[in-house]
């Protein structure tokens, strides 16, 4: 199930699936799916597509209703997935290897933006995937520096529908996929 009630403010679109499967099948072929943590989880979709190819998942949302989609999501489905009700802010999380995210882009004013997100996710794994705007790559070296770019992928994101200033059933976006590696000393940090 997608999002009930969209927030357009929290920009909250949904990950299309095949974006999803395009970035869980990344971090898979780089064994990067161990334990992860879906930042800004929404309905699930990264969480449980983690949980589904073995990693030991966690999903983050602020958002009360889609937190409930995303346990009936992972529920209907019958993967365990821990999801967390909290702000990306304030949540403590440890043993994290992997952050795997769609972050808000930060283009609405109530947005937390991708900034807040990225901070979080290089402060807490080793290894982030991430889904920015095309051409953020000065912004994201900034942002999660003295982490590194490892790659960047240029992929189709198709943007349903779902709020009244859309003009197009189906929008399709070019945007990137990062994977952003956390090193300190030269070495991959361990929690």
């Amino acid at each position: 199930m997608g999002f009930s009630n969209p927030s357009a403010e929290k920009e909250q679109y949904a990950t299309p699936a095949s974006v999803a499967a395009d970035l869980l099948y990344r971090a898979y072929l780089h064994k990067d799916l161990e334990s992860v943590c879906d930042l800004g989880c929404g309905t699930g979709v990264l969480a449980i597509g983690s949980a589904l190819l073995g990693a030991s998942a966690v999903g983050v949302e602020i958002d009360p209703v889609s937190l409930r989609t995303a346990r009936e999501n992972a529920s209907l489905i019958g993967v365990d997935v821990e999801f967390i009700m909290g702000d990306v802010n304030s949540v403590s999380l440890r043993g994290i290897k992997t952050v795997v995210m769609n972050p808000p882009f930060g283009a609405q004013k109530a947005s937390a933006g991708d900034g807040a997100f990225l901070r979080k996710a290089v402060e807490i794994a080793n290894v982030v995937y991430s889904i920015h705007n095309l051409g953020s790559e000065g912004f994201i070296r900034r942002t999660v520096e003295p982490c590194t770019i490892e790659e960047i992928y240029r992929i189709k994101f198709p943007l349903r529908r779902c709020f009244a200033f859309h003009s197009k059933d189906v929008k399709t976006i070019e945007v990137e996929l990062y994977r952003i590696m956390c090193r300190r000393n030269g070495t991959i940090r361990l929690e």
